[in-house]
């Protein structure tokens, strides 16, 4: 577990820091002041001055901020000269905002570059049928590759069984190829009692390498399927089709790896390497979306704010505005300390 916690801060780190680095950056090279860059939170580890920035790492590995002059929670103008966040100008403050995700989802592309480069591409072909098989009815063989699904292309099998999934047993039209020549059927999955899910009834993969520059193509296929997987997870949340042990939090982050860890630690360290990358650019990905979802005190819910200056002529009311965000920051708070304990109860039952 000690390796798995050290593996989780390292991760932890990596992605905390590029989402802030990418506020950091933009806000600076715009003449934003920022007050306060810190990784994580709680008491204070470490700390230094470095100009008019205050420079720190925290306790607890659960975030992190850079902070803007102007950007007070609770409403507070800041300075109110040039370089506060509030007096930048309109489109400048967006960039700012937008930063932070965006540089979470360009070191996930760079680390899937990484990972493509040096691992094999799972593709989308059927390598042998289940009994029954819902495939095999609408005439796919073994050995077909699967081309795209309702419209949506596909490159990698993890796609197939994403879009299957989220299908809920409605009719799938499915193109394939097979000897070079393309084909399309309408794919009607089953339902397993036993699963309470449905199935198009395929074994899929077919392992190859990806070599020089299509690796800069397949990594976006790997970031487009995570970013998929990530928004259609939540979009299932919001319905109420998956429960409170479907969500974790960093107890459940530092389970997670461990799990991988242990299973993949018996193939050597190039193993464990390319399987933590692999995690690193799906919770980069999801950190991404998470912090563009219009909620109030994250990254997307302050964009709000902007996008309604931008369309009204005129800003919200700083009071108001922080009022809003700090309730925000509470529903936050609250729903992290729920997570917390439902991850502890969930991996010691």
């Amino acid at each position: 577990m000690a390796v798995s916690i050290i593996i989780f801060l390292i991760i932890f780190g990596v992605l905390v820091t590029s989402h802030e680095f990418g506020h950091f950056i933009i806000a600076k090279s715009g003449g934003i002041r920022v007050n306060e860059f810190f990784v994580g939170m709680g008491p204070t580890l470490w700390k230094k001055q470095k100009g008019e920035t205050l420079y720190s790492i925290k306790l607890l590995p659960i975030g992190g901020a850079c902070v803007f002059d102007g950007e007070d929670i609770l409403g507070e103008e800041g300075s109110g000269d040039e370089h506060s966040f509030r007096n930048a100008p309109v489109w400048r403050r967006i960039a700012t905002l937008f930063a932070g995700p965006f540089a979470n989802f360009l070191i996930a592309y760079i680390l899937a570059v990484i990972l493509v480069s040096f691992s094999s591409w799972n593709f989308p072909v059927i390598n042998k049928m289940t009994d029954n098989s819902a495939a095999a009815e609408a005439g796919i063989q073994p050995g077909d590759k699967i081309i795209s699904i309702d419209g949506e292309k596909v490159y990698m099998s993890g796609e197939v069984t994403l879009i299957s999934q989220f299908a809920e047993g409605s009719p799938m039209d499915i193109v394939y190829e097979r000897d070079g020549e393309r084909h399309q059927t309408t794919l009607v999955p089953k339902w397993s009692e036993e699963d309470k899910r449905y199935y198009m009834g395929v074994y899929m993969g077919e392992y190859g390498d990806i070599k020089g520059a299509e690796a800069l193509k397949y990594a976006w296929y790997e970031v487009r399927y995570y970013f998929k997987s990530t928004y259609r997870s939540l979009a299932l949340l919001v319905k109420g089709k998956l429960s409170k042990d479907d969500v974790s939090g960093p107890v459940g982050m530092v389970k997670m790896v461990d799990d991988t860890y242990e299973e993949v630690k018996p193939y050597g360290l190039s193993a464990v390497v390319l399987t933590m990358l692999s995690l690193t650019v799906l919770l980069s990905v999801n950190i991404g979306v998470m912090n563009l979802l219009p909620f109030p005190a994250l990254d997307g819910g302050r964009l709000v704010f902007q996008f309604i200056e931008v369309i009204i002529g005129k800003r919200v009311p700083a009071e108001k505005e922080g009022f809003v965000h700090m309730i925000g920051m509470i529903a936050l708070l609250g729903l992290m300390v729920f997570v917390l304990f439902n991850d502890i109860t969930k991996f010691t039952r």
